[in-house]
């Protein structure tokens, strides 16, 4: 992925929030620890984004992410995963993180939120994941 066809929406400490030419949000993650604040209005930000233009897809690149925390995951299970929130549901294409440990918490906190609004795959390559998420409507 090109971010020169991209478009900056938001970026803290957490990460990028990025408005994808072909309609749905990029979301990439930093390495490094984060704090719960940034964390929340990151991925507030990502939703107000998909809200604005009116968007139900997004591509989670968690390749540089490190582990999430339990307090981040029983919040982005909890509310931002929640059917309320995302008003309607949500596909997305998840770019697996590379560090193992991280890999594991995605993995137990989508096991968790499979009630969620969020239909979601996990991929190794970038070009299966965008062309995964062409397919979807």
């Amino acid at each position: 992925m090109t971010d020169s066809a991209l478009r900056l929406y938001f970026e803290n400490p957490v990460g990028r929030v990025l408005e994808h030419p072909d309609g749905y949000a990029v979301v990439q993650y930093h390495a490094g620890k984060r704090k719960l604040q940034h964390l929340q209005a990151f991925l507030t930000h990502t939703g107000r984004l998909m809200q604005l233009r009116n968007w139900n897809k997004l591509l989670g690149d968690q390749r540089l992410m490190s582990p999430f925390t339990e307090e981040e995951s029983q919040w982005i299970v909890g509310y931002w995963l929640s059917q309320e929130q995302q008003n309607g549901n949500i596909y997305g294409a998840v770019l697996l993180p590379n560090d193992v440990f991280a890999r594991l918490s995605v993995n137990n906190m989508m096991h968790e939120a499979k009630a969620a609004a969020l239909t979601y795959r996990m991929f190794d390559s970038e070009t299966d994941a965008v062309a995964w998420l062409r397919q979807q409507r």
